[in-house]
């Protein structure tokens, strides 16, 4: 029997073919329903919510269970089986919806999760599939009704997945309003006054499959055609990052609770319609009043044409991983399950970012590379890690060949400098990834490695005097010192004892050079640096202690991903520290700068 992920799996290209015939007929009607930007938005964290469920539905199937099975006031399988019982169950089922639904707009904590799902400012079938991936951690408490009525789990999950499914097809404007059947069931018309933000159409309309919840219960609102829907949420989210997109409510919330004077305000904030804040907060961090006009401005970062191929066949890529991941996670180990959603969640990360302009195209070749090394590595696929690994480096080294050059002859020079010893220290360190791959070539991997800390070292030397954050200095080397300490005593060779005693010397110099450089300049690139090369000591620590004292679990993800995630850190932090001061050079400052992330935008 196939699982609800599989059936997701099957249903995709059926998905994708109305929302192509959903955009055909908008652009014959003479008006374009899709921005692919925002498209690929919503579909990302449609898969973000689709794959976290592989792990979340151990919550909420597993809870239902449980309760059907130790707990229920009626149990009637035969019953729930038959026609009757399965055409009941969905009405039941729709019922819990309902109120999940109409909570998650009136209580602060539910809302948090379900905005993912109205934060597009367009409304079209993409939209339908843009879902939260935290909703199921409270959602699963409005059905403990139908465990404790003896729903059967199977019976619970198949109606679950038709009423999911229903609603795909009322997320859009192409379909107008179809009379008698608006009366009673949930459609584009009613669904649509349900996305809308204007005053008379807010917090409306909550049925699933049946409006007449609604009409019950006084949340009913027909549309209007006088008063067109405005979509998204009463502040926007204005991103494309699906981890940001998820999270946002939340950190407002922890925000005005963490800030609250009352205790019972800390309270009532999670607890209260969404926009509800204590007078205190509302005076020390106050918000602009919503402007519905202000709010037609869509949010559309410039995309060129190669930008948006490469998106686009970034997508492609993604969903066919996540098609692969989905289909066989139920009979995968739940590590390995964990190890592929983090690749598929940093590809998402990096799509977003890169359509957004936070990052260049290599830059998000480079995250998923190194995603992929990391879990190749992981699950022992040699082959595979050895393209990967060095792979990872070569898109780094292409971002920073990319950057483009500022005209400015006094900064070129100092520009050029600095990106030749970048370059170089990439060079070197994916050089020290070859050698560390290949048996009995340890000592020419920890050379070249050592030899890119030094290029590192002169680079950050560059910005910053020798060690200009003394505190730094003293913490970095009592930390070195002491994993030298740890390193002799647990059984590092005595024939390694001095090079990595300079190794260790190396890195550390690096590191307190790194934040000696934040505290002359405290910047948001040289607070990455600093980040990067702290990354950097921790992954060699835990590389050491794994290597001369004792294997840790799952030593590869801890070292190649902490090892990928310093370099990213000071590529990164060191293109946008010299965007910076370059930028306040050309503007009349004693500043010097080097480049500017372009990729393909």
């Amino acid at each position: 029997m196939l699982t609800p992920s599989q059936v997701i799996v099957l249903a995709t290209p059926v998905f994708f073919g109305l929302i192509a015939i959903e955009w055909w007929i908008s652009l014959r009607r003479g008006r374009n329903a899709y921005a692919l930007a925002d498209a690929i938005s919503s579909l990302n964290l449609g898969v973000l919510s689709q794959t976290s469920a592989v792990f979340t539905k151990l919550l909420t199937l597993g809870i239902y269970t449980a309760i059907a099975s130790h707990a229920a006031l009626w149990s009637n399988d035969a019953f729930w089986l038959s026609l009757p019982g399965w055409l009941l169950a969905l009405v039941f089922y729709d019922f819990c919806y309902y109120w999940l639904h109409r909570m998650g707009h009136e209580v602060g904590a539910l809302w948090a999760a379900h905005a993912v799902h109205h934060q597009s400012q367009a409304y079209n079938l993409s939209t339908a599939l843009r879902q939260t991936s935290s909703g199921a951690l409270l959602g699963w408490i409005f059905y403990l009704p139908m465990a404790l009525a003896g729903v059967p789990p199977l019976v619970f999950a198949v109606v679950g997945l038709i009423d999911l499914l229903y609603q795909f097809w009322v997320h859009t404007e192409q379909v107008k309003k179809l009379g008698w059947f608006d009366r009673w069931f949930c459609s584009p018309s009613n669904h649509r006054v349900h996305h809308a933000v204007n005053d008379r159409y807010l917090d409306r309309n909550y049925g699933g499959i049946f409006i007449f919840w609604d009409r019950l219960f006084g949340t009913f609102k027909e549309e209007d055609e006088r008063e067109p829907c405005v979509y998204g949420t009463r502040g926007l989210l204005n991103s494309w990052d699906p981890l940001w997109a998820n999270t946002t409510v939340y950190r407002q919330l922890a925000h005005d609770s963490w800030h609250a004077r009352n205790w019972a305000d800390k309270i009532r904030i999670w607890l209260k319609p969404p926009g509800w804040r204590p007078a205190d907060v509302v005076q020390r961090f106050p918000k602009p009043d919503f402007d519905l006009d202000a709010h037609r401005t869509l949010f559309a970062p410039a995309m060129s044409q190669r930008l948006r191929w490469f998106a686009s066949l970034q997508f492609v890529a993604l969903v066919t991983g996540t098609s692969v991941f989905l289909w066989n996670a139920d009979q995968s180990p739940l590590a390995n399950n964990l190890i592929w959603f983090g690749v598929l969640l940093t590809s998402q990360w990096a799509l977003g970012a890169v359509m957004q302009a936070r990052i260049g195209a290599w830059m998000a070749l480079m995250l998923q590379s190194g995603a992929l090394a990391t879990a190749t590595a992981a699950l022992g696929w040699q082959e595979w890690h050895w393209l990967f690994k060095p792979a990872t480096m070569v898109f780094a080294i292409f971002y920073v060949a990319k950057c483009a050059e500022f005209k400015k002859e006094s900064v070129q020079k100092h520009a050029k400098s600095a990106k030749h010893w970048l370059l170089a220290a990439l060079a070197l360190s994916m050089l020290g990834d070859v050698f560390l791959m290949l048996d009995g070539l340890f000592i020419p991997g920890l050379v070249s490695f050592l030899l890119a800390h030094l290029c590192y070292i002169t680079l950050f030397k560059q910005d910053a005097p020798w060690f200009a954050n003394r505190s730094a200095m003293v913490v970095i080397g009592f930390i070195a010192l002491t994993m030298y300490g740890y390193l002799w005593q647990g059984g590092l060779p005595a024939e390694l004892r001095i090079p990595v005693l300079a190794y260790v010397g190396v890195i550390a110099t690096m590191a307190a050079q790194a934040w000696g450089c934040y505290r002359v300049q405290p910047n948001h690139g040289t607070l990455l640096v600093a980040l990067g090369a702290s990354f950097f000591m921790l992954s060699d620590s835990i590389l050491a202690i794994n290597r001369f004292v004792q294997p840790l679990p799952w030593s590869a993800i801890w070292v190649l991903s902490s090892y990928y995630l310093a370099q990213t850190l000071i590529v990164q932090g060191s293109l946008k520290k010299r965007e910076s001061t370059s930028s306040n050079e050309e503007a009349g400052s004693t500043s010097t700068g080097m480049a500017s992330p372009s990729g393909l935008t």
